[in-house]
């Protein structure tokens, strides 16, 4: 299992990143995967998961009507469009996975990428 991140930055307030998760060895499909981030002196916290083959979604609190979690089934890539960047968004952003996890809690996750810096500046 290997899952590659892309797509941080530095972005300004109120702006927009696309973040994309590569993954490869297994089938994304059918397993629950997501995006985690640790911002300096935190706790790494799940920010959106889509769970295993019923696609269903979860959001943290902060993020709800903001970030858009997506899986390309065929691409065996996740996305995570986050508009409306505040500086409290700014962390590490990784993406994780996990064949049997059903909650979007980063303990229950087995595998992760190397994470990709977002950086909103006021």
């Amino acid at each position: 299992v290997q899952l590659v991140e892309s797509g941080g930055g530095l972005v300004q307030a109120g702006g927009s990143l696309r973040l994309s998760c590569a993954a490869s060895g297994f089938t994304l499909d059918y397993y629950t995967i997501g995006w985690f981030r640790q911002a300096p002196g935190k706790e790494r916290e799940g920010v959106s998961c889509v769970y295993g083959s019923d696609g269903i979604t979860y959001y943290t609190d902060s993020v709800k009507g903001r970030f858009t979690i997506s899986r390309d089934n065929a691409k065996n890539t996740v996305y995570l469009q986050m508009n409306s960047l505040k500086p409290e968004d700014t962390a590490v952003y990784y993406c994780a996975t996990d064949p049997v996890a059903r909650l979007c809690a980063p303990w229950l996750m087995g595998y992760w990428g190397k994470g990709t810096q977002v950086t909103v500046s006021s």
